[in-house]
């Protein structure tokens, strides 16, 4: 804010008093609000007061003057004396009075070094003269332009997991009402599997057992209550022979055993009731339907006797049992692993395993590589273009960032792939598209509203900026807060950040100190931002930030 003796309306009054010879009595003041001008968004605005004393302005007279800037103009405004005709805002002859001007324009880089001018015409009946041109502000400060592209795009994460938890399974059979384990059930085939099973674990590094469920049932007939019992001795039973089946396996690796009986088995009868093609399955289906209670289904089943004799051969025999659920680690391959088969077998590695793969590298080129496997061999997952379009956003190669991430969001829209297409949309300039795109986003995490805020940025809203970007250190919160005039946050977001010592790190805290009217903090900070990019000489020396430092010894040393 600026104020000078010589105002916007003065040539005005020099000309009233040419035209009347009457003689002006008075000085006037005008005020420009901000001095330097500065840009806000996209936008230049400015603000004028003018205050015109008593017998400031001939009763005749009457002017019409227009601000502007680098070849650009601000709206005119017009005034008159009391007794002038005309649509001008009227000033008293005896009181004076005040005029107060505002308008906003576009923002164009001719205005950042350009002065403010103000000219126009001046008139009194038939006579009328130019109002010379004068100065009577700087401009403009272009700060918000230091906004970096520093966007986060997204990957589409992968679901790799290590290690899971598995089950391998294998059975002991029981003849009705019995819970001795026959010889012949140690010989089946998946009991022999199973010693394979754990003899083949006692090596392997990818299986680690844990430990074993005896899982025991009886056929639901008889009493409820020595099924019960009958269950529980089968668990008994199973568990002692498969200890027989772990010496046999020299498995020497301690295993946790948990007895589990269950009594009787209705809900294995009825999965093996609609898995038959007994003439009479819907009706005992109906049966376990309607009753509850397990004697009264024996009983209704029992009624059906041909059926029952042939659930008693076919059906029920399965049911009494110990199934072996052994619990086991599944460990999968280590890093060095999956990176030599993302090389020599690529088609053995899951889409989840090379999703995980290539975050194992940092070099960019391995990355593309690993994700364009995963597009050739997961052709309909949309994490692989949508990673490819990462990769190719990091190398700055927008087009082909942009095309993949369309490819992406074609596959499957989500929030991940529209946070994607709205950076790319705000790089290329159309920030309306870009806030609608990350505003259904923002369910990706907190990087989708850092993008928002560097919109926030652009568009002259730096508290909403700063709320947007978290907790994060960035040059960009930094500035947001600079400009928000939060100047010790400021200067404590970029020293917690990368920019620490970057040139333009270093920049923002010269125009920190110059604000706070701070000669050392401009000058040293200045001195080593010029010294990692000497190109922030020549931005300097006409910088409008430090407009109050040019004729400064220090300053200039450093500029010139």
């Amino acid at each position: 804010m600026k104020k000078q003796s010589f105002i916007v309306l003065a040539a005005v009054l020099v000309v009233s008093a040419m035209i009347s010879g009457c003689k002006i009595v008075g000085d006037l003041e005008y005020t420009v609000d901000p001095d330097p001008l500065e840009m806000h968004g996209d936008s230049v605005m400015v603000s004028i007061t003018v205050k015109i004393p008593p017998k400031g302005l001939n009763k005749k007279a009457s002017a019409t003057v227009t601000p502007k800037i680098g070849g650009k103009t601000f709206k005119s405004h017009s005034v008159q004396g009391e007794k002038a005709t005309g649509n001008g805002q009227t000033i008293p002859f005896k009181a004076g009075g005040t005029i107060n001007y505002n308008d906003v324009i576009p923002y164009d880089p001719s205005m950042e070094t350009a002065d403010l001018l103000i000219s126009g015409t001046a008139s009194k009946g038939k006579k009328e003269i130019e109002i010379p041109e004068e100065k009577i502000a700087d401009g403009t400060i272009v700060t918000p332009l230091l906004v970096q592209n520093d966007d986060k795009a997204l990957i589409g994460a992968d679901a790799f997991v290590r290690t899971t938890e598995e089950v391998y399974t294998a059975q002991i059979n029981y003849l009705k009402g019995k819970y001795n384990v026959r010889s012949t059930e140690m010989k089946d085939q998946d009991i022999k599997d199973l010693t394979a099973w754990l003899t083949d674990a006692q090596t392997n590094p990818k299986v680690a057992p844990k430990s074993v469920n005896f899982v025991a049932y009886a056929s639901p007939e008889g009493e409820t209550a020595k099924n019960k019992e009958l269950a529980s001795d089968r668990a008994k039973s199973g568990q002692e022979a498969f200890e027989k089946i772990v010496k046999s396996a020299k498995y020497e690796a301690r295993l946790g055993y948990n007895p589990q009986p269950k009594g009787e088995d209705w809900a294995g009868f009825k999965s093996a009731l609609e898995k038959s093609d007994l003439d009479d399955k819907d009706l005992i289906l109906r049966v376990l339907q309607m009753y509850s209670d397990p004697a009264k289904r024996e009983e209704e089943i029992r009624k059906l006797a041909a059926t029952y004799r042939k659930l008693e051969k076919d059906i029920l025999p399965s049911l009494r049992r110990c199934q072996y659920n052994v619990i086991y680690d599944k460990i999968g391959w280590s890093d060095e692993e999956l990176k030599d088969l993302s090389k020599s077998k690529p088609d053995t590695l899951t889409v989840e395993e090379l999703l995980f793969t290539a975050t194992l590298y940092d070099d960019l080129a391995e990355k593309m590589r690993v994700y364009n496997l995963v597009v050739k061999q997961y052709p309909n997952d949309w994490r692989g273009p949508n990673n490819v379009g990462y990769v190719y956003y990091m190398q700055n190669d927008l087009s082909a960032a942009e095309s993949n991430f369309k490819k992406a969001n074609d596959l499957n829209e989500n929030p991940v792939t529209l946070n994607n297409l709205g950076i790319i949309a705000r790089i290329n300039g159309d920030r309306d598209k870009a806030t609608e795109l990350l505003n259904s986003a923002v369910s990706a995490g907190s990087e989708v509203k850092y993008n928002l805020g560097i919109i926030d940025i652009q568009n002259g809203n730096y508290t909403e900026a700063i709320g947007n970007m978290g907790a994060e250190n960035t040059f960009n919160k930094a500035l947001a807060q600079l400009l928000n005039k939060d100047y010790s946050d400021a200067l404590a977001t970029v020293d917690g950040s990368n920019d620490k010592e970057s040139a333009l790190g270093y920049y923002l805290k010269a125009i920190a100190g110059a604000r706070q009217d701070n000669l050392d903090m401009l000058t040293s900070n200045l001195k080593s931002a010029i010294s990692k990019d000497p190109a922030l000489k020549a931005k300097a020396a006409q910088d409008r930030e430090f407009i109050k430092f040019f004729e400064n010894a220090s300053f200039k040393a450093i500029v010139q």
